[in-house]
C-alpha cells in the first residue's frame, strides 16, 4: 500500500465525542453517583406503551421499614408543608420503640471498598420527638459504617405571633419555654415549619457487597425527611461516579452531545426534558418519569427480567444542565445540547405545539436562554444563576442542536421550526453554530429532503447550519458496505454522525460489531473534511437494567466493563492525525480483501496508519512511500484484540496490547482485530 505525502483533509481534534442519553440508568444509578434510589420519594410506576400509558404514584418506592422486632414504624408519604413545591411529597416516620428506622435499597445495592467515606446529607423537621438520629450503611444486618446526629430542638409553630396575636398571649403555658429556646443558638433550635438540613460521613469499616442505606431513631417519635443523599467522597466534584468518569476521561472525548436523544422530546410534551428545571437549587429541580420507563416494560419477553423494577425508572436531574456543562469542562470537551422544537417523540406521540404560537415562542426563548446561561454575563439573570452555582466564568458554548430526530411531515412542520429557531439564535448571536436534523436513519427518504432544506438555507445564510445530524444503527455488513457513504458528500455541509453503532444477530458488544465500527469509522477520518463530529451511541449501559443494547460502556453497582467498541473509540480518539495523508487506489483492493485503512499525518509529522483485519487469519499489510520505496523503521503498534468467548448477555472481552515493532516494508496485521500503527 501506498501511503503518499499529499496532505488530504484537515481532521477536526475535536471529532470523536459522547453521546449522552439517559437510558439504561445512566444518570441516576449510573454518572451520577448517588446512591440512594427515589431520595425525594416522589417515585412514580410507569404503564403502557405510546398513545396509551399512564403513570400511578409509589412514592415509597425502593425504601423499606426496619425494627429490631415484629412492631414495625409507620410509614407515610404525605404532602402539605414540602421541602420544596416542585417535588411535594416527603416521608412523615413514625417509631413505636427505641432503634427503629428505614432503609433504602440503593438500586443493586451499596458496594464499597473498606475505607471509603460517604458523605450524607438529608433534610428534616421533627414533629414529636426527643432523642438522636443513627445514619448507617449495613450489609445483612451487620453495621459497615454508622454515625449519630442529634435534631434541634422543636420550637412550637407560630402564626403570625410578632403582628397579630397580643404580647401577653400564653402558647398554651409554653411562652416562657418558647422564649428561651428563641434565646438559644440557631444551630440548636428550628421552628416546627422548618426544613433543617443535616450532614455526616460514614467511613467504610470493612468492605460492602450489597449493603442498604438505614436512617433510626434512638426512641418513639416522629420526624419528617426529604431529600436524602449519600454520595461517595470520592466522587469527582462531588458529582459523578469515579471509575465511570475515569472511563470517559481516559477517552479524551473532543465533545459531549446531551441529554438526548429521545428524551429531549419525552413520551408527551410534559415529559420532555426541559433544561430549566434541571438547574438551580437540587430541592427545586422537578422529578420526572423517565421515557425509558414505559414501552410496555412488564409485557415484553425480549427485555430483562428485571425491567419491572425499571418501571420506576425516573430522572431525579442530579445530573441536569449545569452538570453536564461542567462535565464537558472536566473532560476537556465542547458542550453540544440538544433542545426540544416543541414535539413530543415522533416515535411515540403526535403531541406537539402549534409553531404559530406563543406556547412555541417559549421552546425557542429557552434556546436563547440556555445560551446565556452557560455564556452570559454575570449581570444577566442566567449567567447570574450560573454564577450562584459556583460558575462565574463561561462555559464557552458555541453549538446548539435544534431538535432530535426530527423529520418533515404534513403536521409536524420540521423546516418551519427549524427556520425560527434560526433566526432567533443569530439574531442574539450571531454566527453561533446549529446543528441540525436529517431524520432517525442515514438512508431514509426523509434525510435527503433534510439535505435538500439545509443546502437550500446555506445559499442565503453562510452561517444558516454548522453540521447536520446523521443516525444509523446497522448491521456489520451494513458498515462495511459504507465505508466509503461520505467520499461524494458536499463539503459545504459538514457531518454530525450523531448515533451509530453496528448491531449484530444478537446485538452484541463484541468484537464482530467493534471492528466494523472500526471500518465505518476509518471512513469518517478518510472525509474528515465533511465529518467534524461522531459519537457511539448509547453510551451506557447498568448490567440487568437494559432498555437497549449494544452500549459502549456497561457498569454494575461495583465494577465498570469497557467493551471493544468502547476501546475502538477510545484509540481512535487518541490517535487523531492534523489531516489526512493521500491513499492511491490500492486502498479498494485491501476492502475487497477485508481490510480497512486510513491514515493521517501529525504536525510533527509523524504517521498514523489505522487498519481493521476483518478476516480469520494474519494479513500482512505492504507499506511504501509514494514512489515505491519500502517504509521502515521503528513504530508503535497498537492491537485491540479478543480475550476470550463472549459470556452470555455480557460484553466480549478484549484488551489491548502496545509494543515497539520493527517496520521492514511492511506490518503484520493479526486476524481479526483493529490496530494503530505510528511511526
Amino acid at each position: 500500500m501506498k501511503i503518499l505525502k499529499t496532505k488530504g483533509e484537515n481532521i477536526s481534534p475535536n471529532m470523536i465525542g459522547l453521546f449522552f442519553e439517559d437510558i439504561n440508568f445512566a444518570a441516576d444509578g449510573g454518572l451520577y453517583a448517588e446512591l440512594i434510589e427515589n431520595r425525594s420519594f416522589e417515585a412514580k410506576e410507569a404503564f403502557g406503551n405510546p398513545g396509551n400509558f399512564y403513570t400511578v404514584e409509589d412514592n415509597g418506592y425502593a425504601w423499606m421499614p426496619v425494627s429490631k422486632s415484629a412492631n414495625m414504624p409507620t410509614l407515610k408519604y404525605v404532602s402539605g408543608t414540602p421541602l420544596s413545591p416542585v417535588n411535594p411529597h416527603y416521608l412523615r416516620f413514625t417509631s413505636h420503640e427505641e432503634d427503629q428506622g428505614f432503609a433504602n435499597k440503593a438500586y443493586d445495592g451499596i458496594w464499597l471498598k473498606k475505607g471509603d467515606t460517604v458523605n450524607v446529607s438529608f433534610y428534616a423537621k421533627v414533629v414529636d420527638f426527643d432523642g438522636d438520629i443513627t445514619v448507617s450503611i449495613k450489609e445483612k444486618g451487620k453495621v459497615m459504617c454508622s454515625s449519630e446526629l442529634n435534631l434541634r430542638i422543636r420550637i412550637p409553630f407560630q402564626p403570625f405571633a410578632d403582628v397579630t396575636v397580643p404580647s401577653d398571649v400564653d402558647w398554651d403555658g409554653k411562652k416562657a419555654e418558647i422564649q428561651r429556646l428563641k434565646k438559644m443558638p440557631k444551630d440548636k433550635v428550628a421552628c416546627a415549619c422548618e426544613w433543617v438540613r443535616y450532614e455526616t460521613k460514614l467511613t467504610l469499616n470493612d468492605d460492602v457487597k450489597g449493603g442498604i442505606f438505614v436512617i433510626e431513631l434512638s426512641n418513639p417519635g416522629t420526624v419528617e425527611f426529604d431529600l436524602i443523599s449519600a454520595i461517595p467522597e470520592n466522587a469527582v466534584a462531588g458529582i459523578f461516579r469515579k471509575d465511570i468518569f475515569d472511563a470517559l476521561k481516559a477517552i479524551n472525548p473532543g465533545f459531549i452531545r446531551f441529554p438526548g436523544g429521545c428524551i429531549v422530546e419525552g413520551i408527551s410534551l410534559d415529559n420532555r426534558y426541559y433544561w430549566k428545571q434541571t438547574v438551580g437549587p437540587l430541592k427545586d429541580r422537578r422529578y420526572i418519569q423517565n421515557l425509558w420507563a414505559f414501552d410496555d416494560n412488564r409485557s415484553n419477553p425480549s427485555l430483562d427480567a428485571k425491567r419491572e423494577i425499571d418501571s420506576h425508572y425516573g430522572q431525579s436531574y442530579g445530573i441536569g444542565f449545569y452538570e453536564f456543562f461542567l462535565l464537558c469542562e472536566l473532560l476537556g470537551a465542547k458542550p453540544l445540547p440538544v433542545l426540544s422544537i416543541g414535539v413530543a417523540c415522533q416515535f411515540r406521540s403526535t403531541e406537539l405545539t402549534d409553531p404559530n404560537s406563543a406556547e412555541f415562542d417559549k421552546y425557542v426563548q429557552d434556546a436563547i436562554d440556555l445560551i446565556e446561561f452557560a455564556n452570559g454575563d454575570t449581570s444577566t439573570y442566567w449567567g447570574g444563576l450560573r454564577a450562584k452555582m459556583g460558575h462565574p466564568e463561561s462555559f464557552g458554548l458555541d453549538m446548539i442542536a435544534v431538535g432530535n430526530e426530527q423529520w418533515e411531515t404534513d403536521t409536524l412542520n420540521l423546516y418551519t421550526r427549524n427556520d425560527a429557531f434560526e433566526k432567533a439564535i443569530h439574531k442574539a448571536y450571531p454566527g453561533f453554530k446549529i446543528v441540525g436534523s436529517a431524520g432517525p436513519a442515514v438512508d431514509m427518504p426523509t434525510g435527503d429532503q433534510s439535505w435538500g432544506y439545509y443546502r437550500n438555507g446555506l445559499k442565503e445564510n453562510p452561517d444558516f447550519v454548522y453540521a447536520v445530524d446523521e443516525h444509523y444503527y446497522k448491521s456489520p455488513e451494513w458498515m462495511y458496505k459504507n465505508v466509503t457513504l461520505y467520499d461524494d458528500y458536499d463539503r459545504n455541509i459538514a457531518v454530525f454522525a450523531g448515533e451509530y453503532a453496528t448491531h449484530t444477530q444478537n446485538r452484541g458488544n463484541n468484537m464482530e460489531s467493534a471492528l466494523a465500527e472500526a471500518a465505518m469509522m476509518t471512513g469518517f477520518e478518510k472525509n474528515a473534511g465533511v465529518v467534524r463530529l461522531a459519537s457511539y451511541a448509547p453510551l451506557f449501559n447498568r448490567v440487568g437494567h437494559s432498555q437497549w443494547k449494544p452500549d459502549m460502556i456497561w457498569f454494575d453497582a461495583d465494577k465498570v466493563y469497557l467493551t471493544p467498541n468502547y476501546h475502538v473509540q477510545k484509540l481512535f480518539a487518541n490517535n487523531l492525525g492534523s489531516h489526512t495523508l493521500t491513499l492511491d487506489d490500492e486502498a479498494i483492493g485491501l476492502r475487497e480483501k477485508g481490510i480497512y485503512v486510513s491514515v493521517s499525518e501529525t504536525e510533527g509529522g509523524e504517521v498514523i496508519l489505522k487498519a481493521v483485519n476483518t478476516n480469520k487469519e494474519d494479513f500482512e499489510l505492504s507499506l511504501c512511500d509514494e514512489n515505491g520505496n519500502s517504509l521502515n523503521g521503528n513504530a508503535k503498534l497498537i492491537t485491540l484484540m479478543s480475550a476470550g468467548p463472549e459470556p452470555d448477555n455480557m460484553p466480549e472481552p478484549s484488551k489491548v496490547e502496545e509494543k515497539s515493532v520493527s517496520v521492514d516494508g511492511s506490518v503484520s496485521l493479526p486476524a481479526m482485530t483493529f490496530s494503530i500503527l505510528r511511526f
